[in-house]
């Protein structure tokens, strides 16, 4: 199980996975991962951020917006930043994960299982 499948699991509360998640939203799970991604880095830009999401992602913004009514809406994905971020048992493995050290590891967790996703 990636890092950020027990992300979500801790944020909605319930078992699903990116693999479970891509599939309600009717999409590849890697596509998934790097519709994540982009959602966490826009989350802390000013603006819209499906809008700015979908300038970094492969996906339209009628997909990253099915991804965020998943996740549970804006709080939701909030709360997935601010529980990889603050999280006593993931802080310092988050900060570890923030490869590219724009301070959230989300986008960078959610690469590293799309790279994983991609070499089965």
């Amino acid at each position: 199980m990636s890092a950020l499948d027990m992300i979500l699991k801790q944020v909605s509360g319930s078992p699903d996975t990116v693999a479970a998640l891509a599939a309600k939203v009717g999409i590849d799970p890697a596509l998934a991962e790097k519709g994540l991604a982009a959602l966490g880095k826009a989350h802390d830009e000013p603006g819209d951020t499906v809008a700015l999401a979908s300038q970094k992602s492969p996906l339209d913004p009628a997909a990253l917006q099915a991804i965020l009514a998943q996740l549970g809406g804006e709080s939701a994905l909030g709360e997935m930043t601010r529980r990889v971020e603050t999280s006593d048992q993931l802080s310092d493995f988050a900060s570890m994960l923030d490869r590219d050290g724009d301070g959230s590891a989300i986008d960078d967790i959610a690469g590293m299982a799309g790279n994983f996703l991609n070499r089965k």
